[in-house]
């Protein structure tokens, strides 16, 4: 079974979704599942620096006030969750194709799940910039990759290309939210769902892969 997940770097719901999904093979567990990793972008047009964070919500929101009713739904679906979600402490907005860069750059190297929780964790938890080449190559050389491989990749401009026209197809292909789950390259389940709604797409997925092809 494969299940390709579209997701953003700094999408609080795509840490739910994880952590759901996380569930959801514990109670069901599915072996010789296949995850990957998909580039989508919340902001495509971010600018490569990415924005300070009141700028973000100004923008994004009208303000923090507007952003504070947003976010205080998503706080208590992460704390159902077990995940403390700390909004305070996000200082900057990324752009956040680096990341994905590097999500990418770890599943070659077999460590992708890993640097995607690094990731999550270092900004929704620890407010860290994960914009910023030095605080990517730090999380990298946390989770399986090694540091100095993982500088060099980011120096360059490999699968920037890549992760934008992903971005793109996505969209062509109708995803306009994340997180946005694909089973087998056919099913998608869009949004953070619960391990009950998964159960359904892991039996379906299951039964497709079981039944003869005909032809």
């Amino acid at each position: 079974m494969e299940l390709d997940i579209f997701s953003d770097t700094i999408c609080p719901w795509c840490l739910i979704g994880k952590r759901r999904l996380e569930r959801a093979l514990a109670q069901r567990p599915q072996p010789d599942l296949k995850i990957r990793w998909r580039a989508f972008q919340l902001n495509p047009d971010m600018p490569a620096a990415g924005m300070d964070r009141k700028l973000y919500l100004a923008t994004k929101f009208g303000g923090p006030e507007n952003a504070s009713s947003v976010y205080d739904r998503i706080r208590e679906a992460g704390a159902s969750e077990g995940i403390d979600f700390d909004f305070d402490g996000i200082g900057h907005t990324p752009n956040t194709v680096d990341s994905h860069r590097l999500i990418r750059f770890a599943d070659r190297n077999g460590c992708q799940d890993a640097v995607v929780e690094g990731l999550f964790q270092a900004y929704f938890l620890n407010g860290r910039n994960i914009g910023d080449r030095e605080v990517l190559v730090s999380i990298a050389a946390a989770n399986g990759l090694n540091a100095e491989a993982t500088e060099n990749y980011l120096a360059t401009t490999e699968d920037a290309d890549a992760i934008r026209a992903e971005d793109a197809q996505a969209r062509a292909v109708g995803i306009n939210g994340v997180p946005c789950f694909i089973f087998n390259g056919r099913h998608a389940l869009p949004g953070a769902q619960s391990p009950e709604v998964f159960f359904q797409l892991f039996d379906l997925a299951r039964e497709e892969t079981k039944s003869p092809v005909t032809v």
